[in-house]
């Protein structure tokens, strides 16, 4: 049931989309954080007599495998937490904990144990970004508008890691190696508390923000289905998550998650090794190419999320319309497929890495807008007490996911280290294929759409 608003309300306001902006920033922070490690690989993985960590390939695999993992066992119980909670406290918590092992990052040595920990630690608070982000926009938007919403917010993860592609290589130069590794991890980590003031300034539950208007709160409403009754704050539930495994909509979030989510890890970890190892290009080089994949999945992100709105204006109801979209979304990553015979440098060229990165960045993009209809596909058929957990739930599935991908990487740059081009073959290969089945899994499992009523 629908609390109603303050009656100490603005006459006009699109306060909406100020939530939103704080989702995008909070994602920013997220993965730009996030993002710091991949650009330090490269001085991880150099010998010890040449100044580096000297660690292997399959150590920085072992490195990002525990992160995703604790994050993706955690995510679970992240969403569950939060639905507990609400979306104000355990967003602003998860941020803290991120925030600080960010930091504390720089400063456990060359240790693979010790970095392996604190950026297990790490993983477990940025666990709660995504599940109490999606259940923000299930609170704040209508159905019609979450995909773009959740699309907007999204792009945040390639906002961060465009960020990352320009500042972590620029620590490293001005500060020298040494010491710009620890200042890319304190710099980075401590931007996030700014963030956690707005945050407490500006958010509160609909029913309780007095800068909303009367007439934005029906509209954020205007399409909602009957839900059981929520308890006084608005986002708060108890919703036991193992119930939530008896329906077939949480397998169907929980495999598009597992077969996808993987494959922007990978974009995440290994791109700058890519290009490394496949042009030859060094640390300063790669920042343009990693720079533009995440801009132009910013595009993806936007542009996918309005892309079911477009069929909606059309008469289709919103499932179809947002697995209609899903479908179309799902035949671009194909195009990376291509990757390593337009990266060919010995038919190309210097146009090889342009070809390459262009390929990516199609791919890139497909993936954002890809995930920006997946989560909305969860408040399109769980009432709003039980968004952050299925959330969880499906965001643990995409860590396994990642998890074996970022293992399968490391090995096969290990075994094939003496031809990297063979070994990213591979891991294309895998990364153009899973977006069709993981959207033919979705449709045999829930083939038309039917929300949850009976929790």
């Amino acid at each position: 049931m629908t609390q109603s608003p303050s009656p100490a309300r603005p006459e006009h306001s699109s306060y909406r989309w100020i939530v939103c902006g704080l989702l995008l920033f909070s994602t920013t922070f997220n993965y730009l954080d996030r993002q710091v490690i991949s650009y330090l690989k490269e001085y991880y993985c150099t010998p010890v007599a040449q100044g580096g960590f000297g660690w292997s390939n399959t150590d920085f695999a072992n490195l990002t495998s525990f992160f995703t993992a604790f994050y993706a066992g955690m995510t679970m119980v992240a969403g569950w937490v939060i639905d507990k909670i609400g979306t104000k406290l355990g967003l602003a918590l998860s941020l803290i904990v991120w925030s600080a092992f960010g930091i504390l990052n720089a400063f456990v040595g060359r240790l693979l144990g010790m970095h392996i920990a604190v950026r297990s630690a790490f993983g477990i608070g940025e666990a709660g970004n995504f599940p109490a982000s999606i259940k923000t926009v299930a609170e704040w938007f209508p159905k019609r508008e979450r995909a773009l919403a959740t699309g907007i917010f999204n792009s945040g993860s390639n906002a961060g890691a465009m960020i990352a592609a320009l500042f972590v290589p620029w620590c490293l130069v001005h500060f020298g190696y040494e010491r710009g590794w620890k200042m890319a991890f304190i710099l980075t980590g401590a931007v996030g508390f700014v963030w956690l003031a707005f945050w407490y300034w500006l958010y509160d539950t609909p029913a309780g923000q007095r800068r909303l208007s009367r007439e934005e709160f029906a509209l954020i409403h205007s399409d909602a289905e009957p839900e059981p009754a929520r308890e006084p704050d608005g986002d708060r539930a108890k919703v036991p998550w193992w119930r939530l495994l008896s329906y077939r909509q949480t397998w169907a979030f929980f495999w598009g998650k597992f077969l996808t989510d993987g494959v922007w890890w990978f974009y995440l970890f290994w791109l700058p090794d890519y290009f490394k190892k496949q042009f030859g290009m060094t640390t300063a080089e790669v920042r343009l190419p990693t720079f533009t994949v995440y801009g132009v999945a910013i595009l993806g992100s936007i542009y996918g999320g309005g892309l079911p709105m477009t069929f909606i204006r059309k008469g289709l109801p919103v499932y179809q319309a947002r697995m209609r979209a899903m479908l179309l979304i799902a035949v671009f990553p194909m195009v990376v497929l291509a990757t390593q015979y337009l990266g060919d440098t010995a038919h190309f060229g210097k146009m090889a890495a342009v070809m390459a990165c262009g390929t990516i960045c199609v791919a890139a993009a497909a993936h954002q807008a890809w995930s920006a209809n997946l989560f909305t596909t969860v408040s399109d058929m769980f009432p709003k007490r039980a968004v952050g957990t299925v959330t969880g739930i499906g965001a643990m599935a995409g860590g396994v996911g990642g998890v074996l991908v970022q293992k399968l990487t490391g090995a096969l740059t290990d075994t094939f280290a003496g031809a990297p081009q063979t070994a990213y073959l591979l891991m294309f290969l895998l990364c153009g294929t899973s977006y069709l089945l993981a959207w033919a899994v979705i449709k045999a499992l829930v083939p038309r759409h039917r929300t949850i009523t009976d929790l």
